[in-house]
């Protein structure tokens, strides 16, 4: 067994951290600051954390543009990021001057939302409208602040194409969610056909 304490370092040629925990979901998170600046980056820290209300996150490393627009507005959109949009997500990871809308770099279209003002990806075929829950610093075991933020939503809103729901299950392979791997550059995406299906113990009773 290869083992490492990461406080000394990893002594690999790439932190197999985040290649271990995944593939993760993007957290492609839109927002707009308090006078209407619209912002658009994707964060691999991403998950959903609670069904009823239901609640997403993402980690963002550094106070950065979606954290201060959250933080001001209260509101941000997560949009789901597809086999087919995963150029136009990549080029909104580019750090960019604080008020150039990634949506124009990326060649997107900004659609109103139904419940809350930040817009969402109109060419993504599921975006979950939040309102702020909890932004909260991370601390190491020691209780050291981080520079990493955990911004939790109540989703309030969500939207899905109706070609991704069959008989009203929602069909995940359909849409081909692109996840987030190990290494600088690796992405997947899922297919039909590596499915298998698992009861749960307290479902058999």
């Amino acid at each position: 067994m290869y083992f490492y304490e990461p406080s000394q370092g990893h002594g690999l040629p790439h932190d197999p951290l985040n290649a271990i925990v995944g593939p993760r979901p993007i957290g492609w998170i839109s927002s707009q600051d308090a006078q209407g600046k619209r912002n658009l980056a994707p964060y691999s820290f991403f998950n959903c954390f609670n069904y009823h209300p239901p609640i997403i996150g993402f980690a963002s490393s550094g106070w950065k543009d979606s954290v201060q627009n959250i933080m001001e507005t209260k509101e941000f959109v997560w949009n789901l990021t597809t086999q087919d949009l995963a150029v136009a997500m990549n080029e909104t990871s580019a750090t960019l001057p604080h008020g150039d809308d990634e949506f124009v770099r990326a060649g997107l279209t900004a659609a109103a939302s139904r419940v809350v003002r930040a817009p969402r990806v109109a060419e993504s075929p599921v975006n979950f409208e939040c309102r702020l829950s909890q932004c909260i610093q991370l601390t190491s075991a020691d209780g050291v602040p981080v520079d990493t933020w955990l911004v939790l939503g109540e989703v309030v809103g969500i939207h899905i194409d109706e070609s991704l729901l069959e008989e009203g299950i929602y069909q995940t392979a359909r849409a081909k969610p692109v996840l987030r791997a190990g290494g600088p550059s690796a992405y997947y995406t899922i297919d039909e056909a590596h499915r298998f299906d698992l009861i749960r113990p307290d479902s058999r009773r």
